[in-house]
């Protein structure tokens, strides 16, 4: 290893949050939240591919409740 060789990449911080191991339930004590906030939302098919690893059993079930709901959407 040549420490002293020149590097693109020195001093960059790259930070990929869909590739994090606890993404969700982590993400409120994550200092890159405290940095750049939380997401308020799940696009549709974030919501939809939860659902199949909750379904799976690799994940826990969303314990999301909008605050505001339509009729048809039942229970998050």
């Amino acid at each position: 290893m040549d420490l002293g060789a020149a590097d693109s990449d020195a001093g960059t911080l790259h930070v990929d949050c869909d590739d994090c191991a606890v993404r969700g339930h982590g993400c409120k004590d994550c200092v890159i939240s405290v940095l750049l906030g939380v997401p308020d939302t799940l696009l549709a098919d974030e919501r939809q591919a939860l659902e199949v690893l909750a379904d799976a059993g690799l994940a826990p079930r969303l314990r999301l409740v909008p605050i505001h709901r339509r009729r048809a959407d039942g229970v998050a």
